[in-house]
Formats: structure tokens, C-alpha cells, sequence
């Protein structure tokens, strides 16, 4: 089972997504800003990190480039989840680290490619990229 930890501090979005990752048969560890998100990753080791990018504390961005800083979490891969949509924003998103880019509100379908991408499967039925 992979481990997801998702860095987001709005609840509705938090507590969507949440579940549905967890059935999909994630395991899903939740941070609330972006310094929990820092010793979270630091802890747990997940997977993967859904990180958004307007955070409390600690915004995305810099948490980003304080986790591929590190030793222990640089090979984490990073998905920016934001409600901007601009080009640059994706651009600015993966100068600060994040391996993909997704926009809010969230289209499922396209989030879990680009997650099942990054951890190297697809669902069952599907073949390994």
C-alpha cells in the first residue's frame, strides 16, 4: 500500500480527497500547513506528497524547497495542488521542486495518473509504466 501525505489546510478539500485516496487503497497521513508537513514527511516517509501551495505558517512553495533540500526527503515526489492556473504558476511550482502540477478544484481522474505516474503503477487491470 502506498503512502500519501496530503499538506492541506481547507478542510472540505482536505476531507474529499482524503477519502477518496483512501479508497483507492492509499494510505493517507494529513498535515495541516506547511511545517507539520515538513516533520510529517521527515517521520512517516510517504510516497508521495499532495501539497498545496496557499498553506498556513508555511506556504507550499517554500515547504517544497525545504523538503528537496533535505536528505531525508529530497526523492519524495511532489504534486502542487492550487487553484492557480496560470503557466507561470506551474512553472513557479516546479522551479520550487514539485515533480507535477494539478489545478483545484480537482479532477480525479487526472490527479491519480499523474500520482500512479510518479509511484511507477496504474490500477489494477492496468500495466506498470
Amino acid at each position: 500500500m502506498f503512502k500519501i501525505l496530503l499538506v492541506e489546510d481547507n478542510e472540505m478539500n482536505r476531507d474529499m480527497l482524503s477519502r477518496r485516496l483512501l479508497r483507492r487503497g492509499y494510505e493517507v497521513i494529513i498535515a495541516l500547513d506547511g511545517e507539520s508537513g515538513l516533520l510529517l514527511a521527515e517521520s512517516e516517509n510517504p510516497d508521495l506528497i499532495l501539497m498545496d501551495m496557499s498553506l498556513p505558517i508555511l506556504d507550499g512553495w517554500e515547504a517544497t524547497r525545504r523538503l528537496k533540500a533535505a536528505d531525508a526527503t529530497y526523492k519524495i515526489p511532489v504534486i502542487a495542488l492550487t487553484a492557480h492556473a496560470m503557466l507561470s504558476d506551474r512553472d513557479k511550482a516546479l522551479a520550487a521542486g514539485c515533480d507535477d502540477y494539478d489545478t483545484k478544484p480537482i479532477e480525479l481522474p487526472r490527479l491519480l495518473g499523474k500520482i500512479q505516474r510518479l509511484l511507477g503503477h496504474v490500477e489494477e487491470g492496468g500495466t506498470s509504466l
